[in-house]
C-alpha cells in the first residue's frame, strides 16, 4: 500500500475477565451500546475509560447471526473465496495458472493458499482440502503447512488456510458488526475480521480486528478510506493489548453510523473516527487466517519457527442494524 498520511498507533489494556471467561455467551437479538454524545472530530482518537464526555445509547436489532452449530459451508451464509470484486471468485478460483498466488511479491506478502473442499489448484479435480472445523459450536479456521505431495499442484504455497466471506449472502450499510474469537499467535500468523464495500471497490475497508502473531494479545482496529478529490488512500487506527486474547474469547466489534465509525472490545468503545465521505456502499464481512506478511508489523514471513498448524477459533459472528429511534435521539 502507498504511504498513509493519518496514522495513529497506541496501546490500551483491556480488563474484562468475566467477558473473557464466559466463552459461549449468546448474541442477543437486541443490543444497546453506549457511545460519546458529541459529534466526532476530524481525526481518529482513542476513547479512554476516563473520557469525560457524556454517553448516549444506540439501540440495535440483529440482522445476521452464525453461532456455528453447523459447518460454515453448509449454512449458506458464507463462501470460501478471497475478498475482491464481486466477479473475482469465479475468475480467480477457477483452477489452473490463474489461481497462482502472487501476494508475496506483488501485494502484502501472504504465503498461504486459501482452499476449500472444491478447490482444484493446478489440477482438474477437487483436492478435498477443508480448513474449517466445527466442534461444540466453535468454528476453527485451520492453517497448516502444505503437504509435500501437493506442493506443485498448490503453486508451491507454504501453507493452506481458509477464508469466509458473506459476499453473496449479506451486506449492510451502517450498523454494528461483531466477532467473538480467540486470537492465535505465532511467527507469520495473521488472523482478521474485516469488511469491504459490496461494489467490489477498495477502499473503503474496515478492519474490525487483526492480530499480530508475534505479539500475543496485540489487536489492531483500523479504518481505510480514499479522499474523493485526490484519490489518495489514507488509514487511521490503533493497537490494543487484550489480556490472554489467545486463550480467552473476547468480543471485537465496530459500529458504523452516518457520522462516525466506533470500535469496541467486549462492547466497550475504545476508539472512533469521523466516517469518511467515501463510505457510501453496503459492506460485507470477511474472516480469515492468513500466514505471512511483508508490511503488517508483528507478523513477518513464515519460517522454521512458525507453527505447523494453527487454529483461529470463532464462537460467533453477528451483525445488527441501528434502530431508527436511536438516530432520532442522536439528532436532538
Amino acid at each position: 500500500m502507498a504511504a498513509k498520511i493519518l496514522i495513529a498507533v497506541s496501546f490500551l489494556a483491556i480488563a474484562s475477565p468475566a467477558a473473557a471467561q464466559d466463552e459461549l455467551a449468546p448474541a442477543p437479538i437486541e443490543l444497546t451500546l453506549h457511545i460519546p454524545h458529541d459529534a466526532p472530530g476530524e481525526r481518529c482518537i482513542r476513547i479512554e475509560s476516563s473520557d469525560p464526555r457524556p454517553l448516549r445509547p444506540v439501540a440495535l436489532y440483529r440482522t445476521f447471526h452464525d453461532d456455528f452449530d453447523v459447518g460454515p459451508l453448509q449454512s449458506g451464509r458464507w463462501v470460501p473465496h478471497y475478498a475482491g470484486a464481486v466477479t473475482m471468485p469465479e475468475s480467480f478460483y477457477g483452477g489452473g495458472d490463474a489461481s497462482a498466488p502472487e501476494h508475496k511479491n506483488r501485494y502484502n506478502g501472504e504465503q498461504e493458499i486459501y482452499v476449500d473442499p472444491t478447490y482444484r489448484g493446478r489440477g482438474t479435480i477437487p483436492l478435498g482440502l477443508d480448513p474449517f472445523r466445527v466442534k461444540n459450536g466453535i468454528l476453527s479456521i485451520i492453517a497448516s503447512r502444505t503437504p509435500p505431495a501437493l506442493k506443485q499442484v498448490l503453486f508451491n504455497g507454504e501453507y493452506i488456510s481458509g477464508i469466509l466471506t458473506t459476499q453473496r449472502s449479506f451486506s449492510q450499510k451502517y450498523g454494528y458488526f461483531e466477532i467473538r474469537a480467540k486470537i492465535p499467535v505465532g511467527v507469520g500468523v495473521w488472523p482478521a475480521f474485516w469488511m469491504l464495500a459490496n461494489d467490489g471497490g477498495w477502499p473503503p475497508e474496515i478492519d474490525v480486528m487483526e492480530g499480530r502473531g508475534q505479539r500475543p494479545g496485540d489487536v489492531v482496529m483500523t479504518t481505510h478510506w480514499r479522499i474523493p478529490a485526490t484519490g489518495v488512500v489514507e488509514h487511521c487506527g490503533f493497537d490494543f493489548s487484550v489480556a490472554n486474547a489467545w486463550m480467552d474469547f473476547h468480543d471485537y466489534g465496530v459500529l458504523w453510523e452516518r457520522d462516525r465509525v466506533i470500535y469496541f472490545i467486549d462492547r466497550k468503545a475504545v476508539s472512533e473516527i469521523k466516517a469518511p465521505a467515501s463510505f457510501e456502499d453496503p459492506m460485507y464481512m470477511i474472516v480469515n487466517l492468513a500466514m505471512g506478511s511483508k508490511d503488517f508489523g508483528g507478523v513477518g514471513f513464515v519460517d522454521v519457527c512458525s507453527p505447523d498448524k494453527v487454529e483461529f477459533q470463532i464462537d460467533r459472528i453477528s451483525a445488527y442494524q441501528i434502530d431508527p429511534r436511536s438516530e432520532e435521539t442522536a439528532a436532538k
